[in-house]
């Protein structure tokens, strides 16, 4: 793939909102692109994956239960977002799989390949790191709303439901 398409990618993600352009360059020099047919899965509930993943186009799913009856989308990733923060972080199996929900494309950035830019770059893997604490802190405050609001939907309905 093309620099260009991958600096694009970077450029319009969450993860690239700190970075100068000298920097998003950097960054993308050590990222893959990759593309990804519609139901290609990319990681598989269970296993442990050290990569962090932009989405450039298509959609993804975080799908738990893949195959089986009680398969459940969980969430769908939509171009620009980030995913895979947590395993990439501290090397957690998935709690889900990662799913192309249409034909896709993604940029992804191993840790290791992150690891090598911190002695000649580190404020770059410096604001990488904000960046994704920023990602997962957006996370967690949704999971709290939704988890307030399904409090007092309970509530309201006197544990009907």
């Amino acid at each position: 793939m093309s620099d260009v398409a991958k600096l694009e990618g970077l450029g319009n993600s969450r993860l690239a909102l700190e970075l100068d352009t000298q920097q998003k360059q950097t960054l993308a020099n050590v990222m893959e692109m990759r593309d990804f047919a519609q139901g290609d899965v990319l990681i598989e509930e269970g296993r442990s994956d050290d990569h962090l993943y932009v989405l450039v186009s298509g959609a993804l799913g975080i799908v738990k239960g893949i195959g089986s009856e009680s398969e459940a989308t969980l969430n769908t990733i939509r171009p620009g977002e980030v995913v895979g923060e947590l395993s990439f972080l501290d090397g957690a199996t998935r709690y889900a799989s990662l799913v192309a929900l249409a034909d896709s494309r993604v940029l992804s950035l191993s840790r290791d390949a992150l690891e090598s830019l911190l002695q000649d770059n580190p404020v770059l893997v410096y604001r990488v790191m904000r960046s994704i604490v920023r990602i997962v802190h957006d996370i967690q405050r949704q999971l709290s709303m939704q988890t307030v609001e399904l409090t007092n939907y309970l509530y309201k309905a006197h544990g009907r439901y």
